[in-house]
This record gives C-alpha cells, structure tokens and sequence, in this order.
C-alpha cells in the first residue's frame, strides 16, 4: 500500500551524495554568520548598544541550530535511474520528489563552484521545458557527475527518438 505521506518509493535503488557536502554547507552557514557578527560588534563599539547582542545571539543559535541540521539534510539527497526517469528527492521537514522523464529533458548542466572545487564536488542540473520540473543533484564527485550528466544525455536522446 502507498503512503501519500512517505514521497518516495523504497521500491528503487537510491544513490546518496557525498558526505563532503555536510562540511561544506556548514562552512557556508558559518560564513553567513560573520556579516552579523561584524554589524553586531561595529553597533557596540560604536554606540554601546548592548541589546545588539541579544539580536545577534539569536541570529546565531539560529545558524548553529542550522548547522547541527545540515547532515540530516544532506542525507535525504538522493538520485535514482529508473528505465524512463530520473528520481530526486530531498528534504527533511518537507520532503520533495523529482520525477524527471528522459524524453523530457532538453539539456543537461554539471557545474562546480569554488568551494564545490575546493571540496571535489558538482552539481547535475537537469533542464525541462516547464522550470517548474528542473531537477538538480549536489554534492556529486565530479567523475559520478560527469558520468551521470552522459547518461543522462544519451538516454535523453533516445527517449526524443520515439516521439
């Protein structure tokens, strides 16, 4: 019996991303905390307004709450192969289901930026008609993305020659 609560099928066989995306999440959240903390520390130093750590402890239990969260997170990301699609889930709170059909797509993204570099890391994008469908996969070693992105590719091609 299916469960409209329980999005994806345990009947496929699933891919994880790479663990190294959990550091690199955290070490962006942990950036993002140091605009506030230098606006927090500049209002002090400035005006001795000692209510501005208050702001700024809340901000930042926030970002550690966050930071403690991000495994968890990083572990719902999945991709699987199926005959006709490609399936992307993730999430934790509200979970989220791709359902991409090969036929469907018109092109195939694999990206890396600098801190993705840094760590050995990609990310698939997949492209559709509707944006709305655009799927995407994170947290790929780059050889994975590079094979997955020509798959992807070729059985997108065969999929546009039935039609």
């Amino acid at each position: 019996m299916s469960d409209a609560l329980r999005p994806w099928p345990d009947t496929v066989d699933w891919h994880p991303v790479s663990a190294k995306l959990t550091t690199l999440k955290r070490l962006q959240l942990l950036g993002n905390l140091i605009i506030p903390a230098a606006a927090t520390a500049a209002v002090w130093f400035v005006w001795h307004w000692g209510w501005v750590f208050l702001i700024f402890g809340v901000i930042a239990a926030g970002v550690l709450i966050r930071v403690g969260t991000v495994g968890r997170s990083v572990r719902s990301w999945g991709y699987a192969e199926r005959e006709q699609d490609l399936l992307v889930r993730h999430g934790l709170v509200r979970r989220h289901l791709s359902i991409v059909p090969y036929a469907r797509m018109q092109f195939v993204d694999v990206s890396a930026g600098p801190l993705e570099r840094m760590f050995g890391l990609a990310t698939v994008q997949l492209h559709t008609a509707a944006a709305a469908s655009d799927a995407r996969v994170p947290g790929l070693d780059p050889a994975e993305a590079a094979r997955l992105r020509d798959r992807l590719t070729t059985l997108g091609e065969i999929g546009k020659e039935g039609l």
